[in-house]
């Protein structure tokens, strides 16, 4: 077998220039949305405002994109078709800097290589527009005004393979309309129009950024989400970041940006997800659309032939500045913002002219009546008393509080309020587990979680990457009850387990933590554990079901959970309380009918 190797062997050759290409279009043209993808980051580079995309079958017979940009001079449009021919960067410090959507000066040649391609194309001084085929390379006199057209046809003629794995023409042109969304995010001042089989499929004017939003992501996104705004250090961060309640089993509608450009980084991801940890439930995916702006040389797009992913020289910074940036725009609770929005917006609303809400001093002496469960360790955490009776004198209204006055309690478990909108729902062991739960977290911050030696080390095989965070991290390590050290030189052995987490599986809770470690800063991880001890103890000392509240009692509960940040969900992602309008209430009866 090894001799017919030998005689088998093929000298080696350079590969001819058409196979190259079409090898380098594996890379760059995975479907007809990627060829979208490219064809409208060059229309943008040419500075176009108005883009309208073109496709038949899905894509696979034709895509045609058209643009009013600045257009290709005649004599380079031979030249644009060419590998590694771009006007968009000439030297390496201009690609470590790059602005622009495109740079590689690959995907015209790849495209043509795997299709029958053709530009169309006027600049602003020329008299007539000029057209080159691809497969010819004949330059001849075409019409348009200024600007260019590129014109696609039977993708993977030539590829027969590579074409059977494209999907039905319906999912074809879904991931094509996907990919447009994507530039009419990221690029509200532009009109774009996509056209299948002759009919208009999807068509965004230019806008105000909100406004786009709005366009291309729905009003339920707007209304289910909020504004964000950030600046720290390098990171400029802007966009909408969607509530709790808005989040879904899947990843499919985050939206993340870098300079203008759609990408999907992991760093970023992971610290956007950390942020929602106290506030989803199970395993939920956010909703967001954000926007994030740094330096073009502190941040590499050469990653990938298709641009979709990027690398942060500083990534610890900008997972610092996204994660606290994204929890700062969650903590406030749906009530509390209510009732800023409300009082702001009109002037007449009655919590603006009734007594001021009583202090946060006053508040917290209310927390002794209702006791912690009997031997659990909540030192300084005791549940709301009844609310002072001049209060609830100034609370003459439903309105007086943005969750109401309490009315009476059901089941044992919730607590009935009336506020100026109607009915409200509130889950009292949910909502009072988050009031301890963020009271714990203030309270917090000492020295190392309490730490219980093991007799007998537990050791486990351990990949390089995490004996090395094992030793970088082994302080942060040791603030969190675990003492990790190698045993040999691919054996970790942990000598101690956090106190307050006896049944644990410690292997699987040590590599959690390494994992961590290895992209997240230190200090991070070691708070977002404390915070998973703190969330256990919180869990044990709220109020249980079926305890019977007086009506102060209950009132006390909602007016903490209007002033506690992450009020609306508890620390395990369950909604706290729910609002039933009273146009709810009238169509159940029927009213009006």
């Amino acid at each position: 077998m090894h001799a017919d190797v030998i005689r088998a062997r093929r000298p080696i050759r350079e590969l001819p220039h058409e196979l190259v290409s079409q090898i380098a279009a594996g890379e760059v043209v995975e479907r007809p949305a990627s060829v979208v993808r490219e064809l409208v980051d060059n229309a943008l580079d040419a500075g176009a405002t108005s883009i309208v995309v073109r496709l038949l079958a899905g894509g696979s017979r034709a895509i045609v994109v058209e643009d009013d940009g600045i257009g290709i001079p005649s004599d380079e449009l031979a030249l644009a078709l060419r590998r590694h021919a771009t006007s968009k960067i000439a030297s390496l410090d201009e690609l470590e800097s790059v602005a622009t959507m495109g740079f590689r000066g690959e995907a015209l040649a790849a495209i043509a290589s795997v299709s029958e391609l053709a530009i169309v194309s006027r600049t602003a001084d020329e008299d007539r527009a000029w057209r080159v085929d691809a497969r010819t390379g004949e330059l001849g006199p075409a019409a348009r005004a200024r600007g260019t057209t590129v014109e696609v046809r039977e993708l993977f003629f030539n590829t027969p393979a590579r074409r059977k794995f494209l999907k039905t023409d319906a999912t074809e042109l879904a991931h094509g309309v996907e990919a447009l969304r994507r530039h009419a995010l990221a690029r509200p001042d532009v009109s774009f129009v996509l056209w299948h089989d002759g009919k208009p499929v999807q068509q965004w004017r230019s806008a105000t950024p909100e406004q786009r939003l709005r366009d291309v992501l729905g009003d339920d996104f707007i209304a289910g989400s909020r504004v964000l705004a950030s600046e720290a250090g390098p990171v400029t961060l802007h966009g909408r970041i969607g509530l709790p309640d808005l989040a879904r089993s899947r990843a499919d509608q985050q939206y993340l940006f870098v300079n203008g450009r759609h990408v999907r980084d992991r760093l970023v991801g992971h610290a956007v997800r950390s942020a929602y940890d106290d506030v989803l439930h199970g395993q939920r995916q956010p909703v967001y659309a954000l926007f994030l702006r740094i330096a073009p040389e502190a941040v590499d797009a050469n990653v990938h032939p298709t641009k979709i992913e990027v690398r942060f020289r500083d990534g610890r910074a900008v997972h610092q500045a996204v994660q606290r940036a994204v929890e700062a725009g969650l903590a406030p609770s749906r009530a509390a913002s209510a009732g800023v929005t409300t009082a702001t917006a009109s002037p007449a609303a009655p919590w603006r002219s009734a007594s001021p809400p009583p202090s946060a001093s006053a508040i917290s002496a209310r927390f002794e009546a209702w006791e912690p469960l009997p031997d659990w360790p909540l030192a300084g955490v005791a549940a709301p008393s009844a609310v002072q009776a001049d209060d609830l004198a100034s609370a003459t209204a439903p309105s007086a509080w943005p969750l109401g006055r309490a009315l009476a309690q059901l089941g044992g478990a919730y607590v009935l309020a009336e506020n100026d909108h109607g009915l409200v729902v509130v889950d009292m062991h949910a909502a009072h587990e988050r009031i301890v739960y963020e009271r714990l977290k203030a309270q917090s911050g000492g020295p190392a979680l309490q730490a219980q030696p093991l007799l007998i080390p537990v050791t486990f095989a351990a990949t390089p990457e995490e004996l090395a965070s094992a030793q970088v991290a082994q302080a942060s390590l040791l603030e969190l009850g675990l003492d990790v050290t190698p045993l040999s030189a691919g054996t970790l052995a942990v000598r101690s387990r956090p106190a307050a987490l006896p049944d644990a599986d410690l292997v699987e809770l040590t590599r959690a933590v390494l994992a961590d470690l290895a992209h997240t800063e230190s200090s991070r991880v070691v708070q977002r554990a404390r915070d998973d001890l703190l969330a256990t103890m919180a869990c044990h000392g709220a109020v249980r079901a079926n305890r019977r509240l007086t009506i102060e009692e209950m009132n006390a509960l909602l007016r903490q959970m209007e002033r506690t940040e992450r009020s609306d969900q508890c620390n395990h992602g369950r909604p706290t309380w729910r609002q039933i309008t009273l146009r709810e209430l009238d169509s159940l009866f029927l009213r009006g009918r």
